[in-house]
């Protein structure tokens, strides 16, 4: 991967993670491996299995890791990771396998055409297989009522990888302790006026004995921070002026 951003250019890559230790050292490794000036940030939400002793075996690859004494939500995993970032832009990246690092290519080549905010849809293409119809429904109810609400034509409100400009996302108040991080986000940038652009990326969704940890509550408690966010927006759906991002 060769994308043509600026040689300052830095991206900062947020990792989450709550007992991933089969697989946070390959996401690691795959993640160092992305030829583009990165750092990566490890926020290991009180992790009770041996991926801390993982990640310790990686200290050239890390810049930061933050370790929490209790679990506190990946919400607040990753408003920790965002003390720390430095970059350009960044990106959150689940500590699992189930989207792949080396397409960061196609959301860093949307941000290099001049968009600000960059959401890797795992709807859009035929590179995805094997999506239980669950979370098909589940992601197009969401979807679905965040386009209703804000006026988006999105087709994944709920992918883990989204990518935003540093001078983006430092505006915005992020509240989100859990999983309710995806749907804040979305309605906070979607209120600032931003337009989210879209690319595919393929998934290799993980099932619950594989360690698959959201469940449908967290569906409940996203709709109800779209509605609360749109609430406290006010109710028009109307697009915002876009706030101009500094760099």
């Amino acid at each position: 991967m060769r994308v043509a951003l600026d040689e300052a250019f830095l991206l900062s890559v947020i990792i989450p993670i709550y007992n991933e230790e089969s697989t946070v050292g390959e996401v690691v490794d795959r993640v160092a491996a992305v030829p583009v000036n990165k750092e990566i940030i490890v926020v290991d939400d009180g992790s009770t299995d041996r991926s801390v002793d993982v990640l310790s075996k990686r200290p050239g690859q890390l810049r930061v890791v933050h370790e929490s004494r209790i679990n506190l939500g990946k919400g607040t995993a990753i408003r920790i990771g965002l003390t720390y970032a430095r970059g350009d832009a960044i990106i959150i990246q689940d500590a699992d396998l189930e989207l792949n690092p080396e397409e960061y290519e196609r959301l860093l080549e949307a941000l290099e055409r001049g968009a600000d905010v960059v959401y890797g849809s795992r709807f859009l293409g035929a590179g995805s297989q094997n999506i239980p119809s669950y979370t098909i429904v589940a992601n197009r109810i969401l979807t679905s009522l965040t386009n209703l609400l804000y006026g988006s034509r999105l087709t994944d409100m709920e992918t883990s990888y989204k990518l935003v400009r540093g001078a983006v996302i430092r505006t915005l108040a992020l509240k989100a302790r859990r999983f309710e991080f995806e749907p804040e986000l979305t309605a906070k940038l979607l209120l600032a006026g931003y337009r989210i652009v879209e690319v595919p990326v393929t998934y290799k969704p993980r099932t619950k004995d594989q360690g698959k940890k959201i469940g449908w509550r967290d569906g409940l408690t996203a709709v109800l921070v779209l509605f609360k966010c749109r609430l406290a927006g006010g109710l028009s759906t109307s697009p915002r002026p876009r706030r101009p991002a500094t760099r």
